[in-house]
């Protein structure tokens, strides 16, 4: 295990800046999700850890030493790429046991750390196979298995659950998730699928232009956005924009473009007269047939009601609002084209600077 520790890291390719004066600190065994929209630096990011690009300014240390200028194989750092880039012509033990060989580790020594890598990896009785007769979960793992075994102090992953079906990519992150505990690397993990971040990792750091956004845990961030495009980004989110009218305690008014007036929480300090976002979960809203007292009440016609198993996801349109809203199985609903209200109570949602 090892600490990381990025330090005001800059990357330019021809004066465009593709990472701008980043700074992270990645805690021993820590395992950590690089986060958001495709340009958004953070492959660039795991390319500076790997050491296959080199950062324009800053630095990057491991275990408090610089590794500029440390080529990628003497940096004890372990890489599972998207594609996994198993060797076709070599079998499970062999692929797993490359990085090893070339190490110049007695074979004797090989044999017993891949025997002990497949069997973290839950592989242990396909080891005379070759990657054509795996599945694509059996060669993820394959690749992991061979990232694992060279015992490296920083683990980094590259989208690797991206080429999986939705099923398969659902249970990897989880197996990820209990291999990576129970190896302890610390490890980073590169990926723009929220739910496979949230779910995997201890903290979330997300992107956007070059630059860290937030970093904090799956709650933390889904719960206290600090700002729309985190809001919007994390999870579903409405954002009602408009202007504070009055603040009263640690509540604001917010005024809508269409005259109506709602409460929200002002945690962020808002004053009388500022741009803000009132950012709304979608479960966080409820639909009923008349206004509800003690709540905010905005009224619509229900646009679209999709049923998605275990809740309906609606569409509340409302002038030029478009609100959505997650029922649970069982709750009200109403039907499409109906006139109906949504209401939530003013505790719910984040009130945003715009």
């Amino acid at each position: 295990m090892a600490t990381v520790e990025i330090n005001d890291v800059t990357k330019k390719y021809n004066g465009i800046v593709a990472v701008s004066g980043l700074s992270l600190r990645i805690s021993h065994g820590e395992f950590v999700a690089l986060l958001g929209p495709s340009g958004c630096g953070k492959t660039t990011t795991l390319q500076m850890l790997a050491g296959f690009i080199e950062p324009t300014t800053g630095e990057i240390l491991v275990d408090s030493c610089s590794v500029r200028g440390v080529p990628p194989h003497k940096r004890n750092i372990g890489v599972v790429f998207q594609s996994y880039a198993l060797f076709p012509h070599l079998n499970v033990f062999d692929n797993v046991g490359f990085g090893l060989k070339m190490r110049g580790i007695a074979p004797a020594d090989i044999a017993k750390r891949v025997k002990r890598a497949l069997g973290i990896v839950q592989l242990s009785s396909l080891d005379n196979r070759y990657p054509r007769e795996l599945s694509g979960g059996q060669q993820q793992r394959v690749a992991l298995a061979r990232a694992i075994v060279i015992e490296p102090a920083v683990l980094l992953l590259d989208e690797p659950l991206s080429n999986l079906d939705a099923n398969l990519r659902e249970q990897m992150r989880f197996e990820i998730r209990e291999i990576q505990k129970r190896v302890g690397i610390t490890t980073v993990f590169v990926t723009h699928d929220q739910n496979e971040a949230m779910a995997a990792a201890d903290r979330l750091v997300v992107m956007s232009k070059g630059e860290i956004r937030q970093v904090g845990t799956a709650q933390e961030i889904y719960e206290t956005p600090v700002d729309p495009f985190v809001a919007r980004f994390i999870g579903q989110a409405n954002l009602l924009r408009g202007k504070v009218t009055d603040v009263r305690g640690d509540e604001a008014e917010l005024g809508l473009p269409s005259g109506q007036r709602i409460v929200a929480r002002n945690r962020g300090g808002a004053t009388v007269g500022q741009a803000a976002v009132l950012a709304l979960r979608p479960e966080d809203l409820h639909l009923a047939s008349q206004v509800q007292a003690g709540m905010n009440n905005i009224t619509g016609k229900l646009s679209r009601l999709n049923y998605l198993g275990s809740y309906i996801n609606a569409e509340l349109r409302s002038g030029e609002l478009s609100i959505a809203i997650t029922v649970p199985r069982g709750g009200t609903i109403g039907r499409e084209g109906e006139e109906i209200f949504a209401y939530w109570p003013p505790t719910a949602g984040v009130l945003l600077q715009e």
